[in-house]
């Protein structure tokens, strides 16, 4: 009984991290040519406390690594208003 609580918890885990996912990307549907340059993201970040290392681009959103309150973080931006989604 206990390894079938257990699994549907992960289970349960699995789809709700999956919809998290589909839920950032989905507030980053904006067209290329509004985007913000990724210098004008970092200043962003930057501006909000973040110590950036790197800024990708990955489902549509600008990913920022950096440090955060002495920790190592990955902040996703909305790419078009530099608004942050999510963060991981």
């Amino acid at each position: 009984m206990n390894k079938l609580i257990a699994l549907s918890l992960i289970t349960f885990a699995s789809f709700a991290g999956f919809a998290q996912a589909e839920d950032e990307s989905a507030k980053c549907d904006a067209p290329k040519d509004k985007w913000m340059t990724e210098d004008a993201m970092k200043a962003k970040a930057t501006e909000m406390g973040y110590d950036v290392r790197q800024v990708k681009v990955e489902d549509g959103c600008y990913e920022v690594y950096g440090i955060k309150d002495g920790k190592k973080v990955e902040a996703i931006f909305n790419p078009a208003t530099g608004e942050q989604v999510g963060a991981e």
